[in-house]
């Protein structure tokens, strides 16, 4: 193990770090469309993630997610976290749906999907970050499972011309 011959306040570090992992997180042209489209269609979205409250407010900033979502969500604000039932359920009174109208689209099978599905959730829709990734356990067999979010714009009568 080798020594460091000076002290870096952890603020510091932790400000770098933050910088560095935030430089590439965005919230691309198509997505911001199609969140653009699906609000001008009438639909009210919300966002639901897990973590830590600062780091998850701090994405949510970088990425200008509360232009988009009339409900945000963050775990570590709350009693629950996902696949707790609870956690959707109060997306679903926030956003005053309820949960048999309502769908979740996620990445995660362990806590979007399954999530989804113990708060009966009308549907499921599952985007793999890795496209060789298989469900494997039924209570985590999404209703639907899509290649990426663009899937979604003619499932909810979205035109390619409104996310282009």
């Amino acid at each position: 193990m080798c020594q460091i011959p000076f002290t870096i306040p952890p603020e510091e570090v932790y400000e770098v770090w933050k910088k560095l992992r935030y430089t590439y997180m965005t919230l691309d042209g198509p997505a911001a469309n199609l969140l653009t489209a699906l609000r001008k269609h009438n639909y009210t979205i919300g966002l639901i993630t897990n973590g830590p409250s600062r780091s998850q407010w701090e994405k949510i900033a970088q990425i200008g997610a509360e232009d988009y979502f009339d409900s945000i969500l963050v775990s570590g604000d709350l009693n629950c976290v996902k696949p707790q039932p609870e956690i959707f359920h109060l997306a679903c009174q926030q956003l005053n749906v309820h949960p048999n109208k309502s769908c979740m689209i996620g990445d995660k099978l362990e806590t979007d999907i399954l999530g989804g599905k113990l708060a009966g959730l009308a549907a499921t829709f599952w985007i793999p970050l890795n496209p060789l990734e298989r469900a494997s356990c039924s209570d985590e067999m999404p209703n639907f499972t899509i290649e990426s979010l663009m899937d979604l714009a003619p499932i909810f009568g979205i035109s390619p011309e409104e996310i282009r």
